[in-house]
């Protein structure tokens, strides 16, 4: 455990990864990466590579490499942008927008339960947060990323 908060950050998010990549494997038969991109695509969608690239941290061309795969895997669709014939616009299929709506209930109620831990308690462990208190936290987090220009 690091005591510095980038690396704990860091280490938390490469678990939770992890922990979600192992609850859609044996749950749904996808990764937590193919998932991330449907997830962020429902709330993007119709969406064009470039701004994927960006809201996923990847460049366009890891984007452009998963389409293929996730196209003949029925999970998502792709059409001609009519304003611009040069740009490909992607959309989520009906049972990728399942998909993103069950796992993700699924991981919500996955990760919840963590919260019964009793090292978590804050009415017995100093300094710990209530799930709502921590929520709202990590949410005005996103929200000062996204004011800087990050999706």
């Amino acid at each position: 455990m690091a005591e510095n908060i980038t690396y704990t950050l860091h280490e938390l998010v490469s678990a939770l990864d992890s922990y979600a990549d192992e609850v859609l494997r044996d749950q749904y038969d996808v990764s937590f990466s193919q998932f991330q991109f449907l997830a962020i695509l429902a709330t993007e969608q119709p969406s064009d590579l470039s701004h994927l690239a960006t809201c996923l941290g990847v460049t366009r061309a890891a984007v452009s490499k998963r389409v293929p795969s996730l196209v003949a895997g029925g999970w998502i669709t792709t059409s001609d942008d009519p304003e611009n014939a040069r740009r490909v616009m992607v959309s989520l299929t009906p049972a990728a927008e399942d998909l993103v709506r069950l796992a993700s209930a699924d991981l919500e109620e996955a990760f919840a339960s963590m919260f019964a831990d009793p090292r978590l308690d804050p009415a017995t462990t100093p300094g710990a947060l209530s799930v709502t208190a921590l929520n709202a936290h990590l949410n005005t987090l996103t929200s000062i990323l996204h004011d800087k220009g990050h999706c």
